[in-house]
């Protein structure tokens, strides 16, 4: 399936072992190649558990389409954190 406007960007969503309702949304096409080696350490082993088409106006449980559109563009990867953990306790290799 290639990437177009109407069908939107192919997106992969990996859960974490270590962490509940912690998720990693990823470019199909990248897999987790541009996700940080310590992001990957402090998540633990990744499981997919979805791939759907993302495009902007998709309703998302806990994230704005166009928040991780834009971060998968930008960095290669979103991380979707439960709202009572710090984001950055992962980003920055901590566990």
């Amino acid at each position: 399936m290639k990437e177009t406007a109407e069908k939107g960007l192919l997106c992969s969503v990996y859960r974490s072992a270590r962490q509940a309702e912690l998720y990693l949304y990823v470019r199909r096409q990248d897999g987790l190649s541009r996700v940080p080696a310590a992001l990957l350490q402090s998540f633990g082993t990744p499981t997919e558990v979805l791939t759907f088409a993302l495009h902007a106006e998709r309703p998302l449980a806990r994230a704005r389409a166009s928040e991780v559109l834009r971060s998968l563009q930008d960095q290669g990867f979103y991380l979707q954190v439960p709202p009572d953990l710090d984001s950055l306790r992962f980003t920055q290799g901590g566990s």
